[in-house]
């Protein structure tokens, strides 16, 4: 049986998420630290909204989407490196 659309989609984030930690984890600590503290910074909507799912907008949906998505690969590279997540 095929998988469907959405079950292959995020078969794939999930692979890509896996390639970018390990290619993360390769970088010199500075250089990993300075990234994953930019991850964690880059997860959270900036836009002063306490509530963006309050008003529909498919730019704001987009945004909330790669919000979440760092932060799922901020995560999982605080998790693979044995690191409490920042702040």
């Amino acid at each position: 049986m095929a998988p469907s659309r959405d079950t292959d989609i995020e078969g794939r984030l999930m692979a890509h998420r896996k390639l970018l930690v390990r290619l993360i984890d390769m970088l010199p600590p500075a250089q990993r630290d300075e990234l994953a503290e930019w991850l964690a910074s880059a997860s959270q909507m900036h836009d002063g909204q306490e509530d963006p799912g309050a008003v529909e907008d498919p730019a704001a949906a987009l945004q909330l989407a790669e919000a979440d998505e760092i932060r799922l690969l901020s995560d999982r590279l605080h998790l693979r490196l044995g690191q409490s997540q920042p702040g």
